[in-house]
């Protein structure tokens, strides 16, 4: 019955390589339809005025950032002893602030963009929102 399960850790260990590898950039001025990598979804959450599809481009990028920081959140619950990768302020800033922050950041950290699109989305979140520094992971102690 170990059998299953260390078969599929090791099925997991030899796919790892390839999913850590990064996308391919999308052609300039091609409309993004989904992310490969965090470049397209900064392009996805600050859509040109002109693009056909602006408003899915932005359903899209919103839809992905929520379930990032719900995953994010689930993972670091109130009592957690497992230190957050970022702290959102209070009041947080909204989805749409997040989504074009998040798009200002990519264009000013190019060296990212080819990054997996949620490598990307928390190593902005972990430089836009550091926790406190010196503080304990929070919960029991």
């Amino acid at each position: 019955m170990r059998i299953f399960p260390l078969a599929a850790a090791l099925a997991a260990l030899a796919a790892a390589p390839a999913l850590a590898q990064t996308a391919p950039a999308t052609a300039p001025g091609a409309i993004i339809t989904h992310a490969n990598s965090a470049g397209d979804l900064a392009a996805l959450c600050d859509p040109a005025p002109d693009n056909p599809r602006r408003l899915e481009s932005i359903a899209y990028c919103q839809g992905y950032m929520t379930s990032a920081g719900q995953f994010h959140a689930a993972l670091n619950p109130p009592n957690s002893s497992r230190r957050p990768m970022f702290c959102l302020p209070s009041p947080p800033p909204t989805i749409a602030e997040s989504g074009l922050g998040f798009a200002a950041w990519v264009r000013q950290n190019p060296q990212h963009a080819n990054e997996s699109p949620i490598d990307g989305l928390f190593r902005w979140a972990q430089a836009t929102y550091p926790c406190p520094t010196g503080t304990a992971p929070r919960g029991r102690r």
